[in-house]
């Protein structure tokens, strides 16, 4: 259970229905269908490893749909709450965890993977700590009084063997970054409420880097999720592109590119901000999601990894934490909002990703809900259960429960009442399935309406942010080479696409793989006007690349004067041969000029600039721009030229 929670879901709306291309829901089956039951062998047989994305859905190797259906074994963020000896019980919320994950001193590792089928579930979100990763001593014989084959081993250890357990029984595994300490997340001051706090961003990116190494040997391992929760602390807001120490963004660009480089195939996970400001009713605070991709997404080396991620607790708000007495505030709860205004908010708040052929256009995974099972009381949450769970339905959505696992007293009292699964100290199992909320999670858990082979779509992904820091590498090859235009900003494409559009008197770029030729590994810098044959932008400086060639990268200046003018062309020759054509002039000195019903065009990849891109159907091969007039220098024209 979360304190600060963001809440990502999709909407039953017809406003919901309507932002997005669905099929007919014929797979779909009603909530009181049973919940078929897969052995590991089935469910490993049933995908294959690793995951990638086209547009709005996760893909496995072989391009068939895989929804995430999942739920977050928790244990190893660690459930100190704060207060006197972490090793006592007394002290824990949610149960005694041990710093490993939940229910290990109770059941057996294979009977817990078959409860888990049951369920029927496919994927395991498991949170640690980064005080976990580096805990040496053994944990405790009673932590693991029902798996002695784990005893003397660290919590590390530990993890490793649920991990190979998982696997082994064919579930696919995202690791999530929970917490820094081992301590209950969340609050302003519990130490944990950035991806810095209590560390430094190096030793965040380091540990994700040692484990995207650890585990690239086994690919049902797919994902690595950044961070949990990302909220203000008591001084400091996140936030999204501004390039300082607080830049969620920016910290998801360095993090996804590390461990891309360290192993390629895992799905890179971005939750959204979940709080900032101050939450009382004079002040500031919103919760943002991923509301800011919508003008800042991320690329990284392979674009077709990416994944955005939301929470959502009926007892949260789109301005509310969540608190009652301090810290909160008279704005409504996600639970006092009509069927149809949960709708549209989470629409608003996340699932607006869904839309195709945008630079942000992704798979959205709400990687956490949930809410009290036996004994609840409380009608607007019942309400809500069954409101959002609709919306991850209607919208086919890839889900997380929260939590997977707990202790149950004697009694039969949950430690956690969210948790799907629930283990007394004997090993008797409670489930959801005998209590009130198990018609909802068959409905989402039955319902897959898109299935098998995913048509591919083309691609379109951003460069820059709101600063020039840092530059926008999303080549492979280019991190690898030496620094071409030193102390510039420079943005380059994946390797995969190419330069589509650019942006007047901001670093911003689109960057797309539509109709995209294949490209050598050579590339070229181009600093003057030789490769110019004719004058296209008479009076005008131009860069242009040869012959054969297009553009893959770009870079602009960032003194105090003139700022962001042009600077270097990158570009790169295809494989294959180029129509030759004069091709043809895109002014966007005056005004955008960008292609109607375009790539991206529905989108701002560069708000309140102005902006040039070529055809779907064009590739760039030149810029051109003055310093007559005041204009500075910034890019005020594109050579776009014809693909075929």
């Amino acid at each position: 259970m979360q304190g600060h929670i963001t809440r990502a879901a999709v909407g039953l709306s017809a406003i919901a229905l309507a932002a997005i291309s669905l099929v007919s829901p014929a797979n779909a089956s009603p909530a009181d269908d049973p919940i078929p039951e897969l052995t590991g062998a089935q469910l490993a047989a049933s995908w294959a490893a690793p995951l990638s994305t086209s547009g709005r859905y996760i893909v496995d190797a072989n391009g068939s749909r895989f929804k995430l259906k999942s739920a977050n074994w928790d244990g190893a963020q660690g459930h100190w709450n704060g207060s006197g000896q972490a090793a006592d019980p007394a002290n824990s919320n949610s149960g005694m965890s041990y710093d490993i994950p939940m229910g290990l001193d109770r059941v057996a590792l294979p009977t817990l993977m078959s409860d888990f089928h049951k369920l029927g579930i496919n994927s395991i979100r498991l949170p640690f700590s980064n005080e976990m990763l580096g805990m040496t001593t053994s944990v405790p014989d009673v932590a693991v009084t029902a798996n002695p084959s784990l005893k003397g081993k660290t919590p590390l250890q530990v993890f490793d063997a649920v991990v190979d357990a998982l696997t082994g029984d064919g579930f696919a595994v995202i690791l999530n970054n929970h917490t820094t300490t081992s301590r209950w997340c969340c609050g302003a001051d519990d130490g944990n409420s950035k991806w810095y706090s209590s560390q430094t961003t190096d030793k965040w990116i380091s540990d994700w880097v040692m484990l995207a190494t650890r585990y690239q040997n086994n690919p049902r391992v797919v994902g690595m999720d950044l961070r949990n929760e990302v909220r203000r602390d008591i001084w400091d807001d996140p936030n999204w592109g501004l390039g300082d120490g607080n830049d969620l963004y920016k910290a998801y660009q360095l993090a996804g590119i590390a461990i891309q480089k360290a192993n390629p195939n895992v799905l890179v996970v971005m939750e959204g901000i979940n709080w900032q400001g101050i939450p009382t009713d004079a002040t500031f605070h919103d919760r943002p999601q991923l509301k800011p991709v919508a003008n800042i997404s991320n690329t990284i080396l392979y674009p077709n990894k990416v994944v955005y991620s939301a929470h959502v607790y009926g007892f949260t708000g789109p301005r509310h934490t969540g608190a009652t007495g301090l810290g909160e505030t008279t704005d409504p709860r996600y639970r006092d909002l009509s069927a149809a205004e949960l709708a549209a908010e989470v629409q608003k708040e996340a699932l607006f990703l869904y839309k195709p052929g945008q630079h942000y256009t992704a798979p959205v995974w709400v990687s956490e809900f949930g809410t009290t099972g036996t004994g609840q009381t409380d009608a607007k949450e019942i309400a809500w259960w069954t409101n959002f769970t609709d919306i991850l339905a209607a919208n086919d959505t890839d889900f997380a429960a929260w939590p997977l696992v707990t202790q149950a007293s004697d009694s039969g009292v949950f430690s956690d009442k969210f948790a799907l699964l629930a283990y007394k100290a004997d090993g008797t199992k409670l489930s959801i399935a005998d209590d009130w909320r198990y018609p909802g999670w068959r409905k989402i858990v039955n319902t897959s309406v898109a299935t098998g082979p995913v048509t591919a779509s083309a691609r379109w992904n951003m460069l820059g942010s709101d600063s020039q820091s840092p530059d926008t590498n999303a080549s492979a090859l280019m991190q690898a080479r030496p620094d071409w235009d030193a102390g510039q900003w420079k943005g380059f494409c994946p390797d995969s696409e190419r330069l589509a559009g650019v942006a007047r008197g901001q670093n911003r770029a689109l960057c797309t793989n539509n109709l995209q030729p294949a490209l050598t590994t050579v590339r070229n810098v181009v600093g003057n006007e030789a490769n110019v044959q004719n004058d296209w932008a008479s009076g005008y400086n131009k860069l242009q690349c040869a012959a054969g060639q297009m553009a893959v990268g770009y870079s602009l200046t960032i003194g105090t004067v003139n700022k962001y003018s042009t600077s270097k062309l990158l570009c790169a020759p295809t494989s294959t041969t180029l129509p030759a054509s004069q091709g043809r002039v895109v002014w966007f000195d005056a005004g955008d000029n960008r292609p109607a019903g375009g790539g991206s065009t529905s989108s701002d990849w560069a708000p309140g600039k102005f902006k040039g891109q070529c055809a779907d159907n064009e590739y760039l091969a030149g810029v051109a721009f003055t310093w007559k007039w005041n204009h500075g220098g910034v890019p005020d024209a594109l050579l776009c030229k014809p693909l075929t």
